[in-house]
């Protein structure tokens, strides 16, 4: 996925009510930039970092700028929530993940009982639902989900299990915006019990996929598989 638009770049003054932040551009002027971002952001969160910035489509937005990404640790961190079921689902309908290749039909937003999966893929073999979620959170080596508790997130693996139930092949699939990590699991300290249930979820088949992608201010690129570790 290519940024369409040039990326605006400055620095983080604060992040404040999840879903607003300030930053200085480079040209000194200080903007309200919308954060995407609803969880804590631990962990990808220093005051005075370099950041970039999008400029809204909608001119009537009260927010004319979207924060994308941070720089930590020399490395780029994409804190834009609104770009994992892109990448997913584009990289599934081009076959760019090895494990979610081979699909005819591939369709996002799709209905399943009460609840709605982020991609839908067909073949003639099977017939296919994907979650996908967005990961920033890191400790030593390991990307983590979630970064605070997420009930909402322990609905979808229950669904996911439901689906595999009926026949359906049934997949959780982690994006992981940052580079500086090496592998994937569960944030146990966080919230067990979601936790618990992605091992339950796996003792009753289904899959977990984790890529790591590559942010930069050009652009986002799905990368590689990390190896899940479901006790972290």
């Amino acid at each position: 996925m290519q940024f369409q638009q040039p990326l605006i770049h400055g620095t983080l003054i604060q992040r404040y009510k999840r879903f607003l932040a300030d930053i200085k551009l480079d040209n000194g002027d200080i903007v309200i930039a919308h954060c995407t971002n609803s969880g804590t952001m631990k962990s990808c969160l220093v005051d005075g970092a370099e950041v970039y910035l999008s400029l809204a489509a909608d001119p009537s937005r009260k927010t004319k700028f979207t924060w994308e990404m941070i720089l930590i640790n020399e490395k780029w961190v994409g804190i834009n929530t609104a770009w994992p079921n892109l990448l997913a689902f584009e990289a599934i309908k081009n076959n760019e993940i090895d494990k979610l290749s081979g699909y005819t039909t591939v369709k996002r937003e799709v209905t399943f009982g009460d609840s709605r999966f982020d991609v839908y893929c067909e073949n003639a073999q099977e017939k296919c639902f994907v979650e996908v979620k967005n990961v920033t959170l890191k400790e030593g080596d390991f990307a983590l989900f979630p970064d605070a508790v997420t009930t909402r997130g322990k609905k979808h693996l229950q669904t996911l299990i439901d689906a595999k139930k009926q026949g359906y092949r049934s997949v959780m699939l982690y994006i992981i915006q940052r580079m500086d990590v090496s592998k994937f699991g569960p944030a146990s300290s966080v919230d067990p019990e979601y936790a618990k249930a992605l091992q339950t979820a796996v003792e009753n088949g289904v899959e977990v996929i984790a890529m790591q992608a590559v942010v930069s201010p050009a652009g986002i690129f799905l990368d590689k598989e990390l190896p899940t570790f479901l006790s972290v």
